[in-house]
């Protein structure tokens, strides 16, 4: 190129590696988003970030080496290309700086840009879920939402699980977990139904109603039976009519299945598994944790390393209840009823995580009646006050200080006759369900599994207290936009 009298084009450095480069006089070139801009008496700082980390890199433009319609352009929102050398900064809190030689404009940005003022609420940026990701805070999350991706795949991984696949579409209701989104292809207005009122699918695309999948539970069940343990990660669906900061009709979930676990085995694998992804924030995400740290939940750092200090409690819920029903009658206030058989509300969890024992806990031996069919029955039922009560399965919810529930899992029912008795006993339809069974008739094996929300888990190791705000795009009812 030289010989051809062309200037080389210089090779981009991330904003990350640029603060990290000591090689000063060094010719280097960065591109990203102006964050701010300021300046007096011809020199000017702009504010530079392309994503890469939380810092910025400090820009340096003298307007005597930079033209003055380059300078006017240079605007919160644009994107620049910047070309310089890296120098030591005598500015406090930033090891370098680029003295500017050159800056192109890659894109220009006016004041109409949504996220000029300062102070924007949560509730506006989710109007501007397009750009939020721009913001210090949302850029933050959705690094963490990376990091807390990548500690799932490297934690199942390298304890020999295999991730398994399991379809979006589905002609099933896992559990009855909720309303369901419906897939067709045909045409609303013009439904032929039978003489009953009933709708006909012959001519569907799949020729029968189908749905987005609640779980891939069922299917991961499969998988574990063959291949001794799995995991599923992929999005989930439910067509619930729920506006609240804990609930989306579109979010992401976390289902190991493992072959041959019992109901001890389980409780470790919870919380070896979430220490796993607490500890993998706390490592490689400092600058963002510090940040969030600062600026959305003060008390963030020292409750993640809190869980990593704490063996978690296991409590039966019937204890539980003991424990609720005494504190009621101490004084203390409930929204909610809280008797043995009801399934606990939220602040129940976090009085008991929060208050009482303040560390986690993952409750277990649950009422039959408010769990799933497929959750093996317990052997004894529980004393409350010298009465037996009804029968216990083995499911456990491990609660966590902040938001209650965060994982929900069970040691499955193996036995080909006792599930067909809870399915029937429940009214369960099963027609198109016949291959689930098939893993009690062929080889039925001992097995256990839990679901994590993704974005729970995202809710807690970030300290943010709305689930439409750790997601890129929420789904909710009424909300479908970008």
């Amino acid at each position: 190129m030289e010989g051809l009298g062309l200037n080389p084009i210089m090779k981009r450095t991330k904003v990350i590696d640029a603060l990290k480069c000591t090689d000063f006089g060094a010719d280097i070139c960065v591109k990203g988003w102006v964050r701010s801009k300021r300046g007096s008496k011809g020199i000017f700082f702009v504010a530079l970030n392309d994503g890469s980390t939380i810092k910025n890199v400090q820009i340096v433009g003298d307007e005597t080496v930079i033209p003055e319609e380059i300078v006017k352009q240079i605007t919160t929102g644009a994107c620049l290309s910047v070309e310089g050398k890296l120098v030591e900064s005598p500015a406090a809190g930033q090891a370098s700086e680029i003295q500017a030689t050159k800056i192109d404009i890659l894109g220009t940005c006016d004041n109409t840009y949504p996220l000029q003022k300062k102070g924007a609420s949560w509730e506006y940026l989710r109007t501007v879920a397009h750009l939020r990701p721009r913001t210090n805070t949302f850029g933050a999350i959705l690094r963490i939402r990376h990091n807390m991706a990548m500690a799932i795949h490297t934690y199942f991984h390298e304890h020999g699980y295999f991730y398994f696949h399991t379809p979006l579409i589905t002609a099933s209701d896992c559990e009855g977990a909720g309303q369901m989104f419906q897939v067709t292809t045909k045409n609303l207005y013009d439904l032929k139904k039978d003489e009953n009122g009933s709708i006909i699918y012959d001519d569907d695309f799949f020729g029968k109603q189908t749905s987005l999948t609640v779980s891939g539970q069922l299917e991961g069940e499969l998988g574990a039976t063959a291949l001794g343990s799995i995991y599923t990660f992929g999005p989930t669906f439910r067509a619930e009519n729920s506006n609240t900061p804990r609930h989306l009709a579109e979010f992401w979930m976390v289902e190991p299945e493992v072959a041959f676990m019992d109901l001890d085995e389980l409780m470790e694998l919870e919380e070896d598994f979430i220490k796993y992804c607490v500890r993998w924030a706390l490592d490689n995400c400092k600058d963002d944790l510090e940040f969030l740290n600062k600026m959305v939940d003060k008390g963030l750092i020292e409750r993640l390393e809190g869980v990593l200090k704490e063996e978690f409690v296991h409590l039966p819920y019937t204890e539980g209840i003991k424990i609720l029903q005494e504190a009621i009658k101490n004084g203390k206030k409930f929204e909610f009823p809280c008797e043995w058989g009801d399934d606990l509300a939220s602040e129940h969890e976090r009085y008991l995580v929060e208050e009482y024992f303040k560390k986690p806990v993952i409750m277990n031996h649950y009422p039959k009646k408010i769990k799933a069919f497929y959750m093996k029955i317990d052997a004894e039922k529980p004393v409350l006050d010298g009465k037996e009560m009804e029968e216990t399965v083995q499911g456990t919810d491990v609660l966590f200080p902040s938001i209650g529930e965060i994982i929900g899992g069970s040691v499955r029912e193996e036995s080909y006759d006792k599930l067909m008795g809870e399915i029937e006993s429940r009214g369960i339809p099963m027609k198109d369900m016949t291959w689930y069974l098939d893993t009690r008739k062929y080889g039925s094996c001992p097995h256990a599994g839990f679901g994590l929300g993704f974005e729970r888990l995202i809710l807690f190791v970030t300290g943010m207290q709305n689930i439409r705000d750790v997601i890129p795009f929420p789904r909710t009812p009424k909300n479908a936009e970008f």
